[in-house]
């Protein structure tokens, strides 16, 4: 049996709007590129007809994905509130050291799936060294990273 996807409420939510729109908008959009592309004829050199076969397969292909992912989630239970744990779900503020200039100092992570992980939105994996070295751990602790270049994190704070 296949594991479930985990995703938080946000995420389930950011899944089905972006295939809304890949449905109700992209994909009609495209298909009329593309037959407007094959009505100018000669389809062998044709440029426009290969970009839009292209993006529709892309577009096809990200549906596919999405309609996998949406059929086979289950939402992140975010934890006790009042409690110090880490767990999926929760938000936590730690003190970063040896890691390097891009990481080291004070951050702040939602623990979330392998599939809604985006550093650039403050959101990591549970999957990933950082988020296995501090799942189950609480406010105070601090863990040693084993990473290509091994550092220290001290929690901060937990929040859900």
């Amino acid at each position: 049996m296949q594991e479930k996807i985990k995703l938080t409420k946000e995420g389930v939510e950011e899944k089905q709007n972006e295939l809304r729109h890949l449905l109700d908008v992209e994909q009609p959009n495209v298909k009329v590129q593309l037959a407007e592309a094959r009505a100018q004829g000669d389809l062998s050199e044709n440029a426009d007809y290969d970009a839009a076969k292209s993006r529709l397969a892309e577009i096809e292909d990200r549906i596919k994905e999405l309609e996998d992912i949406l059929s086979n989630y289950e939402i992140i239970n975010e934890g006790k509130r009042g409690s110090d744990r880490v767990s999926l779900g929760s938000t936590v503020e730690l003190e970063i050291s040896g890691a390097g200039p891009l990481l080291d100092g004070v951050k702040k992570y939602q623990i979330v799936g392998s599939i809604e992980a985006d550093i650039k939105k403050g959101k990591i994996s549970h999957a990933c060294l950082l988020g296995l070295a501090i799942m189950g751990k609480k406010v105070g602790d601090v863990v040693d990273v084993k990473a290509r270049t091994n550092y220290q994190v001290k929690i901060l704070g937990v929040s859900h």
